[in-house]
């Protein structure tokens, strides 16, 4: 008989505790979103910390003119026009060996009617050196707009932490002044 009860109470825990942690899951503090971990050190409540947190946010986006909800918008926006640049980028210099081809084509011909050769012939030639001197042109300028493009998405990245880190760091400060323990 108690091997049926502690099955059934074992049966009920298997249950409960799914929906405990959903339901813990569900109400993550404003700390916790912004990957913030904060003791209450003094024994503060639940609501006390709740209303702490809310705020040291405010006060921490006052000091800081840093967002950190805006701040993730901002990224996910930056990524997005990187990306756009990107494929621009990868189109830079396309044509570039036709365009050469014409300028060859042109040169040669002149060449060839000045050594008194065949201009058709001239024009051939210049034409091939042309196209191919215009090729890498087109990849050497596309892959200079490459780079550029990542070094300034790289620099959006990096400007956008400090401005996260600088959030957090004021963030802490005004929350150990009310007693918790915080790391981020």
């Amino acid at each position: 008989m108690r091997s049926g009860v502690r099955n059934s109470l074992w049966a009920s825990m298997c249950l409960a505790f799914p929906l405990a942690l959903s339901a813990q899951s569900q109400s993550q503090s404003l700390a916790s979103t912004l990957d913030v971990y904060v003791f209450p050190s003094e024994g503060q409540v639940a609501e006390q910390q709740s209303k702490d947190e809310a705020e040291c946010y405010d006060w921490a986006v006052g000091n800081t003119g840093n967002d950190p909800f805006e701040l993730q918008k901002q990224a996910q926006a930056d990524q997005e026009k990187a990306q756009a640049e990107k494929q621009a980028a990868g189109n830079t210099g396309q044509g570039a060996g036709a365009g050469g081809a014409v300028r060859g084509a042109v040169a040669g011909a002149v060449i060839g009617e000045i050594a008194d050769d065949d201009a058709s012939k001239g024009a051939a030639y210049g034409a091939a050196a042309g196209a191919i001197r215009g090729r890498r042109k087109g990849a050497e300028a596309q892959k200079q707009a490459q780079t550029q493009v990542e070094g300034q998405a790289q620099e959006r990245e990096e400007l956008t932490d400090e401005q996260l880190a600088n959030f957090k760091k004021a963030f802490s400060v005004c929350l150990e002044a009310k007693e918790y323990m915080v790391k981020f």
